[in-house]
């Protein structure tokens, strides 16, 4: 039985396979105005943030008003986990009064300490290390447009960061396979790569972005500087110089190829504003999906 979702190397092939069924049917509900079924009435989730965002609340509080339930938003300076209260105290606490907590956190030790000591689910909403929710969504916007996901090529241009850590574990659970090309120093966590090989996961490491781009059925990009690297962000940006996903690159991929972002965007850097806006991509169709995505997440772990 699902408890957390810290990770996605927490989930089975299956388990992800039933979420994303779950996500692109609720999805379809939505879109064809039929109100689900109210499967979280009386539940609430608690959403508690380090870092701002503006998809992860919206998209959790609407997605929990939509399932029957309800959400409530806990600020850095209400909370200052580890700081005023001891994470393993906060845990316990919030599992009096709520039904599932969302964490969106800087060190990943957060979210498994909140899961170590919470009785009730929780959710990985970001953390420097992983970003599951992300992925899943990601998942199901390929899933959509391609119809399959198994054999295809998925290529991240960019810092081995978070959002690549959990491309890597969804793409091998899922039959994808995943390349990446980052300026040297930038590559992924090794033994995030070595799980996913061990999970059958094909996994390549480049650094040229035309070479990683050639033949690609997915291209992805990500800030160059994650948030808490804002002093880094002078060096991040010299050492990516070339990476930047422009029109040029995205001719290099396949004739169907599409084009994915986490966003924020930073229009210039890691990609220019005429490539979010060409044909191929479908990066607010991806936004859109966190939505749907997580009320599956949410429907798996609350109801």
């Amino acid at each position: 039985m699902l408890r957390h979702l810290a990770t996605l190397a927490d989930w089975s092939s299956q388990d992800i396979w039933e979420t994303l069924h779950l996500a692109a049917h609720l999805k379809r509900e939505h879109r064809a105005g039929i109100s689900h079924q109210p499967v979280l009435a009386e539940k609430t989730l608690g959403l508690v943030f380090q870092k701002p965002s503006l998809r992860t609340r919206v998209s959790f509080e609407v997605g929990m008003n939509q399932l029957g339930g309800s959400a409530l938003y806990i600020g850095p300076d209400e909370i200052k986990l580890g700081q005023r209260e001891t994470t393993e105290d906060i845990a316990i606490v919030l599992s009096r009064y709520v039904d599932g907590i969302m964490a969106r956190v800087f060190g990943h030790e957060v979210i498994e300490e909140l899961a170590r000591y919470a009785t009730v689910p929780v959710i990985n909403g970001l953390s420097d290390s992983y970003h599951p929710c992300q992925a899943l969504g990601d998942m199901l916007t390929i899933w959509e447009k391609k119809r399959t996901l198994e054999g295809l090529t998925l290529t991240f241009i960019g810092d081995g960061n978070n959002v690549a850590h959990s491309l890597i574990i969804a793409c091998a659970k899922l039959g994808l396979r995943f390349r990446i090309a980052c300026p040297r120093g930038h590559e992924p966590d090794r033994e995030i790569v070595a799980y996913a090989q061990t999970e059958g996961g094909q996994v390549q490491i480049l650094h040229d972005p035309h070479e990683a781009a050639r033949g690609t059925d997915v291209l992805y990009t990500d800030v160059w500087t994650s948030m808490g690297q804002e002093t880094e962000a002078a060096e991040r940006d010299n050492a990516f110089q070339g990476f930047t996903v422009d029109e040029p690159l995205l001719n290099t991929a396949s004739a169907g190829v599409i084009l994915l972002h986490c966003l924020p965007a930073h229009y210039g850097e890691e990609i220019t504003y005429d490539a979010s806006r060409h044909q191929a991509s479908a990066i607010f169709d991806q936004a859109e999906n966190r939505l749907h995505a997580q009320k599956g997440v949410l429907a798996m772990l609350l109801s």
